[in-house]
């Protein structure tokens, strides 16, 4: 056996300084640098190869000016890279927001002053508006009013009902249309993928340019069909695309995978800053959800790029508030206390509802995966699109976009509101200031708007837990924040209705007068909107802060924190993976998570390749091995690397030779240097002994011979291995004892142990 992490970079600069690959060779040959598609890079290469790259250009910038400006050049490209980020991931979510909105109404109507207006952009230019029907404007008209000139009546709502769903159907079908056809990899939310592709993983074409296009618009078509799906996971995928497409501009970081992944590592954070217009928040989200190195510097070059992300959008101003926040709040009335109880209880149901939405999603998508279900990936998402319209159009909570939704449930009820869900019993004689209603009994509208509600709730939870995962761009964030909003605004207005008709009760009396506004159902709302979400992707530190940069809410972080805390333990109670680690052990990624514990009592002994009745391992001899030896070992053999030993006898290693490395130089000495030929002997010494003048010209190798491979022992804790391959992102590592080679351990030997130490399949751990 031998190593299964991928193939080596370059078969030039080495983890031990060397430096050409023959005394011949001195340009580099084809494909340097580069890594086979499915496989994993080696990360202590890579930083010892931008060292040398670093300390190659610090040492030439004392020659001359121009090496000394080519060096400032070089020291600046990081920052240039994160300006471009941010300017194209803010003006691709801008223009994903002013497409999703006018998409959206185009459902319902259109506005005949200017095609391409939303209804609200349409009735905002109005001067026929009045107060009290904002929302109605003689520009926009109702499909039903323009085809029929008629806007009540049950012809006239069948009609719109006929036609959302046909525009619902419309949208979708073009959406995975698209996906299939031109970008596969555009499905989905991205960020399972993402947090794969950071661990160091090779996926070609995940982060291309065709799949950047497709996402963005596949994105705006899948959102405005009205499917329970949002834009904010998608965005991060579309950020990346941005890196890698600017990565790709300068050698620094195109040829080198590791510097590569500190560039998305801060996409990702200017993709979470445009989705939500939170940038501490998005620095945070990636530094605690989807990165796995991130080095101070990095961090500083994610808040830059973000900065610069939601700058652009904020100058676009897609939400047409001059606000940089999505969902901007502004309450008159403090917490209380006792308002803790409340909001620990929508933790733990934003706990449970993660744990429930996990393990319906992921048992669903297994099926999609492994029945006939998953060959028909178009018919799959015009059902679901389907009955989500059939099924949103008669309640008015469903129909409009989630945002909206969520928008109307964080708001306050002020004197001002026309909302349904503000319909109180006003008192005549009331006099106080517009900005401070005390609490009032409940109208009809609010009851009604409660039934609504809760029907919305069931519908939401169960269509959304179909709807992720399907073949078109589905984000999370939105949906899981709609769960819990609606349901915390249901227990706000239900804690305001008992502290009003119940004031006397000991748990109010100390803090809730009558005619006081002691309640606030808005903020129920936002405090389970953060635990729902909380409870489906784990997040805590960034959750908090994403959701007051959200809302501007910086008084209520208290809430959102217990809230937030309360759901990750109820759900880890259930489960340690969120969703996203959830999808990647679906998709058999080689993704070691940081955050799991192995606390089993094994040895690498245990682990290592070959164990009992297995072939012995394919090795390579410092002298004696002819070309033909070499070529065919690699002919036979998919492994991508061979221990180096002494002899066959003593097995005393003396390194670690890549599989690529010994490809190319064989090639490149067959064609550069006269004399070798099948029997010519490969020697990885440092001195080639004299030989016979008859004897071939030999081919020595030892610069690609890597001196220093990681060992471990036989009796060294699998606790203590599993560490060391996260820590230092290894592929393999050569287990020996008394310097004698026993074995090797690659990284998804180390998965394939976790997982059967778990009573998981252990063959799972392979892409798919």
């Amino acid at each position: 056996m031998a190593a299964e992490a991928g193939p080596s970079t370059t078969p030039g600069e080495e983890m031990n300084g060397s430096g050409n690959l023959m005394d011949i060779l001195d340009e580099p040959f084809p494909d340097v640098g580069t890594y086979e598609d499915f496989h994993t890079i080696d990360w202590l290469r890579e930083k010892s190869r931008d060292t040398d790259r670093h300390r190659k250009i610090t040492s030439k910038s004392k020659e001359s000016i121009c090496d000394f400006i080519k060096s400032l050049l070089d020291a600046w490209s990081g920052w240039l890279v994160m300006l471009l980020i941010g300017l194209l991931s803010g003006t691709l979510a801008g223009v994903i927001d002013l497409a999703v909105d006018w998409m959206t109404d185009l459902k319902e109507g259109v506005c005949l002053s200017v095609f391409w207006y939303s209804h609200e952009q349409c009735c905002w230019t109005s001067n026929e508006t009045t107060y009290d029907d904002r929302d109605k404007c003689p520009q926009w008209q109702k499909w039903a009013e323009l085809m029929t000139g008629s806007s009540e009546g049950a012809a006239a709502y069948v009609l719109n009902y006929f036609l959302y769903v046909l525009w619902a159907l419309f949208f979708s079908f073009l959406a995975v249309s698209l996906v299939r056809v031109f970008a596969p990899y555009a499905c989905g939310s991205g960020i399972p993928e993402i947090k794969t592709i950071l661990s160091g993983f090779i996926i070609r074409g995940y982060l291309g340019k065709w799949t950047l296009l497709i996402k963005t618009v596949t994105l705006v078509l899948a959102v405005s069909s009205g499917l329970s799906l949002g834009k904010e996971g998608p965005l991060v995928h579309v950020a990346c695309c941005c890196g890698n497409l600017f990565s790709s501009l300068f050698s620094k970081y195109s040829k080198n995978e590791g510097k590569r992944r500190e560039v998305l590592s801060a996409a990702a954070a200017a993709g979470v800053s445009v989705a939500f217009g939170a940038p501490i928040g998005g620095v945070l989200f990636s530094l605690e959800e989807v990165s796995y190195y991130f080095p101070l510097k990095t961090l500083w070059r994610s808040f830059f790029a973000a900065l610069v992300a939601a700058f652009t959008l904020r100058s676009i101003n897609p939400f047409g508030n001059n606000r940089l926040v999505l969902f901007y709040v502004e309450y008159h009335t403090p917490w209380y206390m006792a308002e803790l109880v409340p909001f620990v209880l929508l933790g733990v149901f934003g706990g449970l509802w993660g744990t429930l939405f996990i393990r319906a999603n992921i048992a669903w998508c297994r099926r999609r995966k492994t029945t006939r279900l998953g060959r028909y990936p178009v018919l799959e998402v015009l059902v679901v699109a389907g009955l989500t319209a059939l099924l949103a159009f008669p309640n008015p909570y469903t129909r409009r976009s989630t945002s909206q939704l969520i928008s109307e449930l964080f708001n306050d009820c002020g004197s001002l509101a026309s909302s349904q869900l503000c319909d109180y019993v006003n008192d005549p004689n009331m006099t106080r200031p517009v900005d401070d209603i005390p609490d009032r009994p409940a109208g009809a509208g609010v009851y009604a708007a409660l039934w609504q509600l809760a029907l919305a709730l069931v519908f939401k939870v169960v269509i959304t837990i179909f709807t992720f995962g399907m073949k078109i761009p589905s984000g999370l964030f939105i949906p899981s924040m709609a769960v819990g909003a609606i349901a915390g605004r249901i227990v706000g207005i239900a804690v305001e209705q008992m502290a009003y008709h119940h004031h006397d009760w000991i748990i109010f009396r100390s803090w809730c007068r009558p005619g006081a506004d002691c309640v606030t159902p808005g903020l129920y709302a936002m405090v389970g909107a953060a635990a729902c979400l909380g409870g489906v992707t784990r997040m805590t530190v960034s959750l908090v802060v994403i959701m007051f940069e959200l809302t501007g809410g910086l008084e209520y972080i208290v809430p959102l924190m217990a809230a937030a805390v309360t759901s990750k333990w109820v759900a880890d109670a259930f489960g340690k993976e969120g969703i996203y680690e959830a999808h990647i052990q679906l998709n058999g990624y080689p993704f070691l998570d940081v955050k799991d514990e192995f606390t089993h009592r094994t040895l690498a002994a245990d682990v290592m390749r070959p164990r009992r009745g297995e072939p012995p391992l394919a090795v390579l001899t410092r002298e004696g091995t002819t070309v033909e030896d070499v070529e065919a070992l690699i002919n036979e053999t998919d492994y991508n690397g061979f221990p180096v030993v002494v002899s066959r006898e003593s097995e005393r290693l003396v390194g670690f030779v890549q599989r690529r490395d010994l490809t190319l130089a064989i090639k490149t000495a067959r064609q550069k240097q006269e004399g070798v030929v099948s029997g010519s002997v490969v020697y990885f010494s440092e001195e080639v002994p004299p030989l016979p003048a008859s004897a071939p010209q030999p081919l020595k190798l030892r610069r690609i011979l890597n001196l220093s491979p990681f060992t471990v022992t036989d009796h060294t804790p699998m606790e203590t291995v599993v560490d060391i391959f996260r820590k230092l992102g290894l592929r393999q590592c050569l287990v020996t004892r008394s310097g004698r080679l026993l074995g090797i351990i690659t990284k998804k030997d180390v998965l394939r142990h976790m997982a059967q130490m778990l009573n998981q399949d252990p063959d799972s751990i392979m892409f798919n």
